[in-house]
């Protein structure tokens, strides 16, 4: 029977060695837990601010953008209306050579004739 009272202590012994064993890892597993559940809560927190400041840099950009476009059209406009404003330019300095050429040619007929006559 003492053989037997020996085996059930030894089976005893080893039986709370696994429990302890199991109990270890378990409280090293939950540990871990809390840490990843600790990081998850900055992530999820870091996220949220990146998220913030993504929208309000976006919405940033949108706004830029839109006046850069309101630039680029106004830009677009006065060059055009600059271009105008060239060729005009031009035609009325044709129209005024043409016209200076034309009084020259008339004054140095009219002169012409005034000597003629004297």
């Amino acid at each position: 029977m003492s053989q037997q009272g020996a085996a059930l202590q030894t089976y005893n012994n080893e039986l709370v060695k696994c429990i302890e064993e199991l109990c270890s890892k378990r409280d090293e597993l939950h540990k871990q837990i809390l840490q990843d559940e600790e990081e998850k809560q900055k992530l999820q927190n870091d996220l949220r601010i990146l998220s913030e400041k993504l929208a309000k840099v976006n919405e940033s950009l949108a706004k830029k953008m839109a006046t850069r476009n309101e630039f680029d059209r106004t830009i677009a406009e006065t060059e055009g209306a600059y271009k105008k404003i060239l060729e005009s330019s031009h035609t009325l300095l044709n129209v005024l050579k043409k016209e200076s050429q034309t009084l020259k040619e008339k004054s140095h007929v009219g002169s012409q004739r005034t000597l003629t006559q004297s």
